[in-house]
């Protein structure tokens, strides 16, 4: 047995050591046995950690339940993910509360270059089911990784579309790789370790919680590149993770629905709060995203930039300085007030003189 993996568990069950102090360490020792190996003094010493959390390392002694815990990984052929594991997801090491360790299982790569995730609400419309087929469906020639949460309604159509698809795709579950919840998707899931797996960040034993349900939620949001909402009301587990997409600066896109539909509600928040950019078509998502579809090539002539309001011609000379530029540069570099800025991108995109790209980039066209 590799005896990395026994502190690699036994770090995640210190108490008063969560995710942001284990990354802390981790930075700091390079790697879990060098945690456990420090002096009180030492460890004291990392900031964030302090006496108590140092005491607690030092205190820890359930290392027989680690082994445990490594041998049941090891007859059911699942693998532990450390946080400087190299098939760890790499897109998770840049949310400041990255997992620990993640349990996986399966033949999906974490680290696949485009990931997606689809979310949406447990008790879905036909149109919801519509627009998730079609979607997945468009994905199929760019190879891209469907990631969702595993729950009925449009976690499940994404999950099942992606297998008829032949599409790699991964549940994020919010309890531990022993058992399945809901229990009608155990088929599901044992077709789904064929293309694509399992990923946890829950030991054997963990129950599907009440709150567990947001802490697997920011793992669905950080592990992709984009989050897109079909369906949802304007509260709960939907809403919670495209914020988490939104604050993790992945890129947000909402499906619009009718304005007296409560299960469009959530999406339409999005939408006019401008956190999510709008879903028309798989081939519009892929374009924006830049993944095998072509952009929009500009429709008029660079000589029609005299037509351009003074913010404008501001904004397209900086986004013609470089390749690209975020929209935190064009706020520091044009000395405009955010909204400013905001519609002259809009004016600016709606022209096709610029791109949106991933991240909020910006390029010239």
């Amino acid at each position: 047995m590799d005896a990395s993996l026994l502190y690699e568990l036994a770090l995640t069950r210190v108490n008063s050591i969560g995710t942001v102090q284990a990354k802390l360490l981790v930075d700091f020792f390079g790697n879990a046995e060098e945690i456990f190996k420090a002096s009180k003094k030492k460890l004291s010493a990392v900031e964030g950690i302090g006496e108590v959390r140092a005491q607690a390392i030092k205190n820890f002694t359930a290392f027989s339940e680690m082994e445990q815990e490594v041998n049941f990984c090891q007859k059911h052929q699942i693998n532990i993910l450390f946080l400087t594991n190299n098939r760890y997801p790499s897109r998770l090491l840049n949310c400041y509360d990255a997992p620990t360790v993640l349990y996986s299982m399966g033949n999906a790569d974490l680290n696949s270059t485009k990931i997606v995730s689809i979310i949406g609400t447990r008790s879905n419309t036909e149109y919801g089911r519509h627009i998730t087929e079609t979607l997945v469906a468009g994905l199929k020639e760019h190879k891209v990784l469907v990631v969702s949460g595993m729950a009925f309604g449009i976690d499940a159509i994404a999950h099942k579309e992606a297998l008829h698809q032949q599409l790699p795709t991964v549940g994020v579950l919010a309890h531990g790789l022993d058992s399945m919840y809901p229990s009608q998707h155990k088929q599901i899931a044992k077709d789904m370790l064929k293309n694509g797996g399992l990923l946890t960040e829950f030991p054997r034993f963990t129950k599907p919680d009440k709150h567990n349900f947001p802490r697997r939620n920011r793992i669905v949001a950080g592990i992709a590149d984009a989050t897109i909402v079909i369906e949802t009301a304007n509260k709960g587990g939907s809403m919670i993770t495209a914020e988490l997409a939104y604050n993790y600066n992945r890129d947000l896109f909402a499906v619009p629905g009718k304005l007296t539909d409560t299960k469009s509600n959530g999406c339409l928040q999005l939408l006019s709060q401008r956190k999510a950019n709008i879903f028309l078509s798989p081939e519009q998502f892929l374009a924006e995203m830049n993944w095998g579809a072509k952009p929009i090539l500009p429709k008029k002539p660079r000589e029609l930039f005299v037509q351009l309001s003074n913010e404008e011609q501001q904004v397209i000379q900086i986004l013609q300085s470089k390749e690209s530029v975020s929209i935190d540069e064009l706020y520091k570099s044009s000395g405009l007030s955010s909204s400013v800025v905001a519609s002259a991108l809009l004016s600016l995109e709606l022209q096709s003189l610029i791109l949106c790209l991933p991240g909020k980039m910006f390029k010239a066209l």
